[in-house]
């Protein structure tokens, strides 16, 4: 198992978005931008792929740590951290809307101020 697959199941795992990866690097004073780190996640056929070294996946490892646990300072509880995130990256429930069928939706988009036309001009047959 590469470094690669390693990150790519931590990150679906704990449901991360790039920029989230990029804020954990950060608190080990460790950047990287969002393309590097998309060039992580890509297919090993593809021409952008690259490589993940130890340093990176070292450094996102005790990120990660930081980010759970908190520093010696101010210590976090990792579930609390973990279930603040759950929460935080749902959708909010959609509200149970009547579905109209397409001719009703259509009907309601109509003016009713304006009247049919009738033409003075009959076609002859």
């Amino acid at each position: 198992m590469t470094n690669n697959d390693i990150f790519k199941k931590l990150r679906v795992a704990l449901k991360f978005r790039d920029d989230q990866i990029v804020d954990i690097l950060q608190l080990v004073d460790f950047k990287i931008s969002k393309s590097e780190l998309g060039a992580f996640f890509r297919n090993e056929d593809h021409p952008n792929y690259m490589e993940c070294g130890d340093q990176v996946l070292r450094n996102f490892l005790n990120g990660l740590v930081l980010h759970l646990r908190g520093t010696k300072d101010a210590p976090k509880i990792p579930g609390e951290v973990l279930l603040a995130m759950s929460t935080s990256t749902k959708r909010p429930a959609q509200k149970n809307k009547e579905r109209k069928d397409f001719k009703t939706k259509q009907m309601n988009k109509v003016d009713n101020a304006v009247s049919s036309v009738k033409y003075k001009n009959k076609k002859k047959s």
